[in-house]
């Protein structure tokens, strides 16, 4: 694969791409903003989120959901831009709330680690389902600092990737959106996958922060590709016209990166060997 080249420099902390709506939509934690990047890398802030965001999907109907991971709630941000109530995940789990991804019949998977980060005591995570009337239940526990999810194109299987436990993780979506028959679906040994996304040929991409890399793997464990980086790299989504540009969100992380530290955060481009999912 070729090098990679930075479509967008400067974030404070950024996370969660998306390709929707011809656009790479970014979540910037230490900006508390929501961004979409064209092409050329112009970035233009689309809602600002109290309560960090930390992760965004969309609803079948366009709408816009982003976790305010730090308030423990999933926002809707409705046609005239307002943000309102889509869910209140605090009842199920005080602590903070992670990664989200929709299915077609919008539904919501939004998953939380289980403790406070940095600096808390470790305990296990889960996955909470949000239906589309905003109600909310846990359909999944016991996952080792839970992190970015993907749904195969039927909707019949979520990925999670659990970057505590070095792996991928599987479950069957029952009709009524329950989780079952949780199975490996890769291990990745001395990793610590976080984003990830899925191609059309069936492999996961994950971004790996403390090995400073990106990987390509299959179902099974077999690592395919491997773009080793100059910083933590937190999470992959596929995307442009043809869907086979890999987007990579990077940065340094330390101590300095959530008490305000300089801007590292990057997001990188380069294409990808099977286009998106779906």
């Amino acid at each position: 694969m070729s090098a990679p080249r930075v479509l967008l420099d400067g974030l404070a902390f950024g996370e969660s791409p998306r390709w929707h709506d011809g656009r790479l939509w970014v979540a910037d934690w230490g900006a508390g903003e929501v961004l979409t990047v064209d092409v050329e890398g112009r970035a233009t802030v689309v809602v600002r989120v109290d309560g960090l965001p930390i992760c965004l999907d969309w609803l079948p109907d366009g709408r816009l959901l982003v976790v305010a991971g730090g308030a423990g709630r999933l926002l809707r941000r409705e046609p005239d831009g307002s943000l309102v109530d889509h869910a209140d995940l605090r009842s199920l789990v005080a602590h903070p709330w992670n990664e989200v991804v929709t299915d077609g019949r919008g539904n919501a998977y939004v998953n939380t680690i289980g403790f406070d980060f940095p600096g808390g005591e470790y305990a296990p995570g889960a996955i909470a389902l949000v239906t589309p009337d905003g109600a909310a239940r846990l359909v999944a526990a016991d996952l080792a600092f839970p992190n970015g999810m993907a749904l195969t194109p039927d909707g019949r299987t979520l990925i999670i990737a659990e970057s505590y436990a070095a792996r991928l993780t599987a479950y069957d979506v029952a009709a009524d959106g329950s989780l079952g028959g949780r199975r490996v679906w890769a291990a990745v040994p001395e990793s610590a996958p976080d984003g990830i996304c899925l191609d059309a040929d069936g492999a996961v991409w994950y971004g790996d922060v403390p090995n400073r890399c990106a990987v390509r793997v299959a179902e099974g464990g077999a690592i395919l590709d491997r773009i080793a980086l100059d910083r933590g790299c937190f999470a992959c989504a596929l995307g442009g016209a043809d869907g086979r540009t890999l987007h990579l969100v990077t940065m340094e992380w330390g101590p300095q990166t959530l008490a305000g530290g300089p801007r590292t955060g990057q997001v990188l481009t380069v294409p990808a060997p099977a286009p998106a999912a779906g």
